[in-house]
C-alpha cells in the first residue's frame, strides 16, 4: 500500500505562494529523501524514500489568488490542488479533507491562531510561519492541544538552517567565550508595508521579522529572557495614511547574562540593492563573530539595472536534466525538517519526544512569542510616553512567575499599577 502525506496550504502570498508552494512542488515530484542530507537527516532517507506527498488544497482570501496559486502549482508539477477562498477557507478544506495530514499556515501574523487550532483539533499536523502567534496565551493553547493529540506543531524558523548560522551554532559560538552582547538587524523594503501586505497596521516590523533573530539567538544558547525594553517610531508610513510603526528596536536581556539588540524596519527604499538588509554580531569574552546576511560577496550590475546583490543561500533554482528546476536553500530546509518529523511519527511509529530535537518546535516558538507579546505592550506605552515627553521608561520582566510590565509612570496609581502581571505561568 502506498504511503502518502496529504498537505493543504493556507495562505499563498509572498512567502506561502513562493517558498512553501515551491517546496511542496518538489516533494510532489520527487519525494523527500533527496532533500534530507542538507539538514543532516539522511540517516532516515531510505526509510522515507517511498513516501508520496500530495498538495490537495490551497486556500487564500480571494478567488483570484487561490486560482493563481493553483495554476502555478499545476505548471510546476502537472497536478492541480483544489482552490479555496474566503474569510475562513481552512474550514472548507478540513470539511472536504477530514483525514488531512498536514496544514501549512502562511496567513498574516494575526491570523495564525484560528487556523492552527482548527487543524490540531482535526488531528492534523501543523507547519506554521513565524511568529506562531502574537499572544503567549495562544501559544500555550496550541502547545497543550498538540501534545494532547501527539501532533507536530512546527514553526518555520528557517534562519537556523542558514549555513553561516549553523557554523556559528556548532563551532564559532563555542570559540568566542561567554556571550556578552549582540546585535541583530533586518530591514525590509518599503513595498512590504505599503503594498505587499495589507495588514501592516495589525503588526509591526519586530513582530513580523524579529522572531527570526530572537529564535536564532535562543537556538544558539538555549537561554531564556529575563527582561526587555522596546521603542518604536511612526514617521514614514503615516505619509501614506498607514498608522503603523516604521521601525522598532527591542533590547532583550537573557538569563545567561547576554544583552541583545534587535533592530527592524520595513521602510527601506525600493531601490536598495538587495531584497532586504540584514546581519548580526555577537561579542563574547574571548572573541566576536560578525555575519552579514545581505552582502555575502556576490554583487552584479548592468545597464538600467543598477547594482544588485543576492542571497543565494536562502533559495536558488537548480536545473534538472529535463530543464525543470528544483528549489533548494535554507528557506525550505525548515519545512523539510518538520515534514521529516511528521513522517517519522506517521510511518515509523515514533513519538513527539523522539523527534522534538530535529525541528523548531512550538515550545521553542513560545519563547519568541512571549518576547513579541511583551514587546508590543512595552513599545506602545513607551511610544505614548515619548510623545508626552516622559521618556521610554517601561520595561518587561520574565521569570518563573510569568511576565510583568513595569511602568513607573503609574506610580501614583499604586504598586499594582506599576507592576502589572500580564501572564502568570513560567516563561
Amino acid at each position: 500500500m502506498a504511503r502518502k502525506v496529504t498537505i493543504a496550504l493556507i495562505g499563498a502570498g509572498m512567502f506561502g505562494g513562493d517558498v512553501h508552494a515551491r517546496a511542496f512542488a518538489d516533494l510532489q515530484r520527487n519525494g523527500i529523501s533527496g532533500l534530507m542530507g542538507r539538514v543532516g537527516l539522511d540517516p532516515w532517507a531510505r526509510d522515507l524514500a517511498d513516501i508520496e506527498f500530495d498538495l490537495v488544497a490551497v486556500a487564500t482570501r480571494s478567488e483570484a489568488s487561490a486560482q493563481r496559486a493553483k495554476a502555478n502549482f499545476e505548471q510546476w508539477t502537472g497536478h492541480a490542488p483544489a482552490p479555496y477562498w474566503g474569510e475562513t477557507p481552512w474550514e472548507d478544506v478540513l470539511r472536504d479533507f477530514p483525514d488531512l495530514d498536514v496544514m501549512a499556515v502562511a496567513t498574516p501574523d494575526n491570523l495564525h491562531t484560528p487556523v492552527v487550532l482548527a487543524a490540531l483539533n482535526n488531528g492534523t499536523h501543523v507547519i506554521t510561519e513565524k511568529p506562531m502567534c502574537l499572544s503567549v496565551h495562544e501559544a500555550d493553547e496550541m502547545i497543550e492541544l498538540a501534545n494532547e493529540k501527539g501532533l507536530v506543531c512546527a514553526v518555520d524558523m528557517h534562519k537556523r538552517y542558514d549555513p553561516d548560522h549553523m557554523r556559528i551554532e556548532h563551532d564559532i559560538a563555542n570559540r568566542i567565550g561567554d556571550p556578552i552582547y549582540g546585535l541583530a538587524m533586518l530591514e525590509e523594503p518599503l513595498e512590504v508595508s505599503i503594498s505587499t501586505f495589507k495588514w501592516a497596521e495589525e503588526s509591526d516590523p519586530f513582530s513580523y521579522v524579529g522572531p527570526h533573530w530572537v529564535d536564532l539567538f535562543y537556538n544558539y544558547y538555549r537561554s531564556k529572557p529575563v527582561s526587555l525594553t522596546a521603542v518604536g517610531q511612526k514617521k514614514r508610513l503615516i505619509r501614506d495614511g498607514i498608522d503603523a510603526y516604521d521601525a522598532v528596536q527591542v533590547r532583550v536581556d537573557f538569563d545567561n547574562g547576554m544583552s541583545i539588540y534587535f533592530h527592524n524596519n520595513w521602510i527601506t527604499p525600493d531601490d536598495f540593492e538587495g531584497p532586504v538588509n540584514q546581519g548580526h554580531e555577537i561579542v563574547g569574552t574571548d572573541g566576536k563573530v560578525e555575519s552579514d546576511q545581505q552582502y555575502r560577496g556576490f554583487r552584479f550590475w548592468y545597464a538600467d539595472g543598477g547594482s544588485q546583490s543576492s542571497n543565494n543561500h536562502f533559495t536558488r533554482n537548480v536545473k534538472r536534466p529535463d530543464g525543470s528546476e528544483v528549489y533548494v536553500g535554507y528557506g525550505t530546509d525548515s519545512i523539510i525538517v518538520a515534514l521529516v518529523a511528521i513522517c517519522r511519527i506517521e510511518f515509523l511509529g515514533e513519538t513527539l519526544s523522539d523527534v522534538k530535537e530535529i525541528y523548531p518546535t512550538a515550545e521553542d516558538g513560545r519563547i519568541t512569542t512571549a518576547i513579541v507579546d511583551a514587546a508590543r505592550i512595552v513599545r506602545d506605552r513607551n511610544f505614548e510616553y515619548m510623545r508626552e515627553g516622559k521618556g521610554a521608561t517601561v520595561t518587561a520582566q520574565f521569570g518563573a512567575d510569568g511576565i510583568t510590565i513595569v511602568d513607573p509612570n503609574r506610580a501614583s496609581e499604586g504598586p499594582d499599577a506599576v507592576f502589572e502581571k500580564i501572564y502568570d505561568r513560567p516563561v
